[in-house]
């Protein structure tokens, strides 16, 4: 009797200790997969971080013995204008980016071979962004400034382009995309990328009319982005959730006070 009871008891815990090992290794891909894109996003914020660092080194310090007679140091500093309108361009172009990224990773859950060379070249044109930037900053006020200006541009273009290109590959069929997300926002992002290629040609164009109207238009585009890329419509739903959870929970309040809520 002992020996058969024993005996059933072994067989429990080995059919449980199967379940559970069959029940790991089920749940092993999606650890997998979260672990390599929290992997990408980590790389990526590196990249970012670096890239808008070195943006200040094309900023230099004006030497004492360069300054020359008359030539006080505000002067000096006010005749660099070009440097921080380049600076400040790239700067907030580079945060949009990167801000832009961490909301589309918000709703990438898986990855693939092609998806991590999509990512790679838009961090190759991000790393290359403050060469454009000083060289616009050096040469704005000399007659060479229209083909700094093409650089300066046609290097927003090749982001604009690779930034397009990463969130098609993903997006694609729902490709690399978790199953609970809204297919609303999917086609938000989409129609807001749609049209980022297009705007930096034009200003790649203006490049050769006026240098002044390029960057400006570059400029403008990275701060129009900063509000355009905002996730509206989670924030259009999210409003109205916490108006009904106030409204909600002032309700409750108000019925424990005058003891209609049963305890």
């Amino acid at each position: 009797m002992r020996k058969q009871r024993l005996q059933k008891d072994t067989a429990d815990i080995v059919a449980k200790t199967k379940g559970l090992t069959r029940k790991n290794t089920m749940n092993r891909p999606a650890t997998f997969e979260r672990n390599e894109t929290v992997r990408i996003e980590a790389f990526s914020d590196g990249v970012f971080a670096i890239a808008i660092t070195l943006l200040v080194l094309g900023i230099e310090v004006p030497k004492a013995y360069e300054l020359g007679a008359g030539a006080g140091l505000g002067s000096t500093l006010l005749k660099m204008w070009p440097h921080y309108l380049a600076f400040v361009t790239s700067f907030i172009t580079i945060l949009t980016k990167w801000v832009n990224h961490h909301r589309i990773f918000s709703f990438i859950q898986r990855t693939d071979h092609a998806f991590l060379y999509w990512n790679g070249l838009l961090l190759l044109f991000i790393t290359f962004m403050p060469f454009p930037t000083s060289l616009l900053a050096e040469y704005l006020l000399k007659p060479e400034a229209k083909i700094a200006g093409a650089v300066f541009a046609g290097t927003y273009i090749a982001i604009a382009f690779a930034f397009k290109g990463l969130w098609y590959h993903a997006s694609k069929n729902g490709r690399l995309l978790a199953q609970n997300v809204d297919d609303r926002e999917i086609r938000q992002i989409t129609r807001q990328y749609r049209f980022g290629p297009l705007l930096y040609l034009v200003a790649f164009l203006l490049s050769f009319v006026s240098v002044g109207l390029s960057v400006g238009m570059c400029l403008f585009l990275a701060v129009f982005f900063v509000f355009k890329g905002w996730p509206t419509l989670r924030s259009a739903v999210k409003v109205p959730l916490l108006v009904n959870s106030y409204l909600r929970s002032r309700i409750i309040t108000a019925r424990q006070k005058t003891g209609e809520v049963a305890k």
